[in-house]
């Protein structure tokens, strides 16, 4: 437990598909970087061919190391509807990317804390561990994910959750990006 705590240290946004959650945070940690923070962790995007998704690919922040979270022609791994996920890439570039940033950055970015990632017993851990930390950690949670993690995520004592829609996305963005600026100006 961190002692610093005089406000929330886990800031998570939710919503519906396709909302812009990932863009919406995306856009909160361009206004860290502009503020001089450093930045670490793990980012997902949808792929899309001729205006279908065919996958999503996950990125490392720091070091822009790219992978496939999950595809739809991929042959092995877990099934997540249409796709299958690529465990091996999530732990390798995903998992690593948390890892880095709770050691080496002032903020942990997390996108997403669904049903793909959740498969990995790593990615468990190291979201556990940066829940845990002193770090800031900003992050992405599925909107309707079950699974027992990903709502103690949502609702744990150290977290806020921000609902976006489209009505209020700016107004989210502007939100959290000062409570995150609050929260590191207090750690300076």
């Amino acid at each position: 437990m961190c002692w610093l705590r005089l406000s929330k240290h886990i800031l998570l946004i939710t919503g519906t598909p396709r909302i812009g959650k990932t863009t919406l945070l995306l856009d909160i940690l361009g206004s860290l970087r502009a503020n001089g923070y450093t930045i670490g962790g793990m980012a997902t995007r949808e792929v899309c061919s001729r205006g279908v998704r065919i996958g999503f690919e996950i990125l490392d922040l720091a070091s822009s190391d790219r992978g496939w979270l999950a595809h739809v022609n991929r042959k092995t791994g877990p099934r997540v509807g249409k796709y299958r996920v690529n465990l091996e890439d999530l732990e390798k570039i995903g998992v690593n990317a948390i890892r880095n940033a709770l050691q080496n950055m002032d903020v942990v970015a997390i996108d997403e804390i669904g049903p793909m990632e959740l498969l990995s017993k790593k990615f468990r851990e190291v979201v556990r561990e940066a829940f845990t930390s002193c770090k800031l950690v900003i992050g992405v949670v599925h909107w309707q994910a079950t699974n027992k993690f990903a709502e103690e995520a949502r609702t744990g004592g150290d977290a806020e959750t921000y609902v976006v829609t489209h009505d209020n996305r700016e107004r989210v963005s502007e939100t959290v990006a000062k409570m995150a600026i609050r929260f590191l100006s207090v750690l300076q």
